[in-house]
């Protein structure tokens, strides 16, 4: 196997054409590994939770990381890993234009609300929701080919 370092460019297409990923928060030096729907665009990853464990640690520190992994069949494999800021979208003078932003984004995808919005039950929460975004600071990418 060889391992290429990928583009900007390409680690972008890479998030473009995915829409689940890993999300790491931490607490108290606690980390927190969470699957999410996503939405990309940009320099930023919007993303929609019911308030909870996710939330609320990264209301209390906005520095996480994601983590996106494609397979490329029988080829290898592609992964990008993005540190960024968490930012919640709270109502203000911007909100109904970045929380339909980040609706328009979502809704491409067929449940992208479900990991959002179901418990581990099947059962919906009676818990408020979220947008965020996450604002990338940094993005790395790896190829793995097999040979």
């Amino acid at each position: 196997m060889r391992i290429e370092t990928l583009s900007r460019n390409v680690c972008s297409d890479v998030l473009s054409r995915n829409h689940t990923a890993r999300l790491a928060c931490a607490k108290d030096g606690q980390p927190y590994v969470v699957p999410i729907s996503y939405g990309f665009s940009g320099n930023q990853i919007y993303a929609f939770s019911t308030v909870g464990k996710k939330i609320e640690w990264m209301r209390a520190n906005p520095l996480v990381a994601v983590e996106v992994f494609e397979a490329d069949g029988e080829r290898g494999w592609r992964t990008v890993v993005v540190d960024g800021r968490f930012e919640e979208l709270t109502p203000g003078p911007y909100y109904d234009k970045d929380s339909d932003f980040a609706w328009k984004l979502l809704k491409k995808h067929a449940n992208w609300w479900e990991p959002g919005s179901i418990d581990a039950e099947g059962e919906a929460p009676s818990k408020s929701y979220v947008y965020y975004r996450i604002q990338i600071v940094t993005m790395t990418g790896r190829h793995g080919i097999v040979q």
